[in-house]
């Protein structure tokens, strides 16, 4: 299983480039996708799902071109969890699994062993005679994440699939997608950097339509070594000049008082000394000292 993209491209009408000369390379296994707020992650999910045409560039799903006559036949091999998705009101949640699945072209049989499969690795079992309109939020994601994996897609993308979910539930579909992924590929977005540590390999950065980095998620916490630190919250004085200069990360009181996490590509003082990485850490520091 694989997808390449070379120097995709999307330019809108507005003439707004959204994503800009994009090249990358997934086998089988989870992908991340990261990046701020209109940094075009949205946009390359629909180009990778066939909703839009990219202007420039190439792709191509184990071999089949991202070509108009041969969207069919990739559409087939997609599933597709978007950030916004609708739902039929007043169906239950079986009544809209079963629904999607006939749509797949499911047997009956194998559509049922599937749906009960999803809603239980989903914890929706005792929720599906609920009409969706019932659902919450974080219900509403699962539902559509079931939708998605429902006709066990080579080529799984997903946006945001844990938001509103609480820690447990959140632990469950990461779970469910490493389970997933092991024969096939997932692409993975989110804003929750820690559902990538706890997933992915391998994944990109995305940073005003382009790759601000692509590759693994080891070398990308060692791109940052040597720029994470802890110190000392010292006065209040402090502090504020330490937040003008560097990111401060996190906070935490300890029995030696507070302690501040830094990033930044100088070293704070003396009293610090270096912490280990996070990927949020290495995120951080990518985005605001390498672009």
């Amino acid at each position: 299983m694989s997808i390449n993209m070379d120097n995709v491209t999307v330019t809108f009408k507005n003439k707004v480039t959204a994503v800009d000369h994009v090249s990358m390379s997934m086998e089988h296994g989870i992908y991340g996708l990261l990046g701020e707020n209109g940094a075009g992650k949205t946009t390359l999910m629909r180009v990778l799902t066939t909703i839009i045409k990219p202007g420039e560039g190439r792709i191509d799903l184990n071999g089949i071109p991202y070509t108009e006559e041969n969207y069919g036949k990739i559409r087939q091999r997609i599933g597709y969890l978007p950030q916004e998705i609708n739902l039929y009101p007043d169906l239950t949640v079986r009544e809209c699994l079963e629904y999607l699945g006939g749509l797949s072209r499911l047997t009956k049989a194998e559509c049922k062993k599937r749906i009960d499969y999803y809603l239980e690795r989903t914890s929706l079992t005792d929720h599906q005679r609920k009409k969706n309109r019932q659902l919450s939020g974080g219900m509403k994601r699962r539902v559509g994440l079931i939708q998605a994996l429902l006709n066990e897609p080579e080529f799984l993308v997903v946006d945001e699939p844990t938001t509103g979910l609480d820690p447990e539930e959140r632990i469950r579909i990461r779970n469910l997608l490493v389970d997933f992924s092991e024969s096939r590929t997932v692409l993975f977005s989110t804003h929750v950097v820690e559902d990538l540590a706890a997933t992915c390999n391998q994944l990109a950065v995305m940073k005003k339509g382009s790759f601000l980095y692509c590759g693994s998620v080891y070398e990308l916490l060692e791109q940052a070594k040597g720029h994470v630190w802890i110190c000392p919250a010292g006065t209040d004085d402090d502090i504020r000049r330490m937040e003008r200069e560097y990111h401060v990360s996190s906070k935490q009181y300890t029995e030696e008082g507070l302690k501040i996490k830094i990033i930044g590509d100088k070293s704070p003082g003396l009293d610090c000394y270096p912490a280990d990485v996070s990927l949020e850490d290495a995120y951080i520091y990518l985005m605001n000292y390498c672009s």
